[in-house]
């Protein structure tokens, strides 16, 4: 297995809504927010090759919304989805699996795009596309507050082109390919999938919106987007357990800076950043 790491570029949110019930006064240290309260992330992806498969987990905002949608979110920065991958030595077309975390916007985006007579097609005409049932439909039917997060145009294309197959969801976690287990999650949204990889004696959790960056270790830094907060406690501990007891490694999509870390447990028992690490050299 060899993994590689996809940056699609960065956009804004809100510092109150990524930080949840953490006063302004400290998460503004770790990542300072600009005159509009607004904080810089990253939309970071994974690409995965094992066997003949090149699989791509997740794949940024895309660039195919309009002025206002993006004056909202601000998207900027030179890397992108296509960049990054032809700097790995990779077209659309060498891509066979796209593993969708879950639909918002910020990662499913690049999943979908214009092609020259306007039409809405897959980015990667060769790929399989991959959610779950369950959280199709919640996107397809969305509840108020997520409605402005799960946008029709970057997903329903896939299931009209015939690409998009569905994950059984189950209660634990399933092997879906050789060292490829997935988790299913509920705090954040509906049945979001955590791709967890696995060789020899190493493991990596690509913790999606459980644990977006290192500035959401601590456990009440839960962002104000999750549905069901306490459930994303009891998710991310689980990871965080795991990080320390067993020495998984986990991968940061959102992180500004930091892309994937080891943890460590200090003299007061809280689990925190033990160092920063390449995540490309894992396996």
């Amino acid at each position: 297995m060899k993994i590689s790491v996809i940056e699609t570029g960065k956009f804004k949110l809100d510092g109150g809504a990524m930080f949840g019930i953490v006063p302004k006064t400290i998460w503004q240290k770790l990542n300072p927010p600009d005159d509009k309260n607004l904080c810089t992330w990253s939309m970071r992806c994974l690409l995965v090759e094992t066997g003949d498969r090149k699989i791509l987990v997740d794949t940024g905002i895309g660039d195919k919304q309009g002025e206002k949608f993006r004056s909202h979110f601000e998207p900027h920065g030179e890397d992108s989805l296509l960049g990054s991958l032809k700097a790995k030595g990779l077209s659309p077309e060498d891509i066979t699996d796209v593993f969708l975390t879950h639909l918002h916007f910020d990662h499913v985006g690049g999943a979908v795009r214009y092609n020259d007579d306007e039409q809405l097609v897959p980015t990667f005409p060769n790929a399989t596309y991959w959610s779950n049932e369950v959280h199709y439909n919640w996107a397809y039917y969305p509840n108020p507050r997520e409605k402005a997060s799960f946008l029709k145009e970057n997903f329903v294309p896939l299931q009209k082109a015939g690409v998009l197959k569905f994950i059984d969801v189950q209660k634990d976690d399933l092997e879906w390919l050789p060292g490829i287990d997935v988790r299913f999650a509920y705090g954040h949204t509906e049945a979001m999938m955590a791709p967890i990889f696995k060789q020899d004696n190493t493991t990596l959790i690509y913790c999606t919106d459980v644990i977006p960056s290192s500035f959401h270790l601590g456990m009440p830094y839960v962002m104000s987007y999750d549905l069901r907060p306490l459930k994303t406690m009891e998710e991310k501990g689980r990871i965080l357990e795991d990080g320390v007891e067993k020495n998984h490694y986990l991968f940061f999509e959102h992180d500004p800076a930091t892309a994937c870390v080891t943890l460590e447990r200090n003299e007061r028992g809280r689990i925190n950043m033990k160092e920063r690490v390449d995540a490309e050299a894992l396996f």
